[in-house]
């Protein structure tokens, strides 16, 4: 299992540095195969912290492309993980998420 949640990180990694490079499309396609390989582990914290992270950046690299209702699913999941795994650093990218959410509306 452990290979599997360093590919997954691996590939949440990259997500990100493609995101802050403009390449949305690409980051989103880090981004699903690092959900496509965590979905076929059994429920662990590692696992959860994990789609935390990853739904959390899913929802703002398609916020930053300007397809906020698509991320709503991503911030809504990305948030639970982030309350039930209680990961401090999960939860501060969830509450600036919501925050973020709170000031545009």
């Amino acid at each position: 299992m452990r290979p599997a949640y360093l590919s997954a990180a691996r590939h949440l990694q990259l997500g990100r540095e493609y995101a802050v490079e403009g390449e949305g499309r690409r980051a989103l396609r880090a981004y699903q195969d690092a959900l496509d390989l965590l979905r076929t582990l059994p429920p662990e914290r590692t696992r959860d912290v994990l789609l935390a992270h990853i739904h959390l950046a899913f929802y703002q690299t398609l916020t930053l492309g300007g397809d906020t209702r698509a991320g709503q699913t991503h911030l809504h999941l990305g948030v639970s993980y982030a309350r039930t795994t209680r990961d401090p650093l999960a939860r501060a990218i969830a509450e600036e998420c919501l925050s973020g959410l709170e000031t545009v509306l």
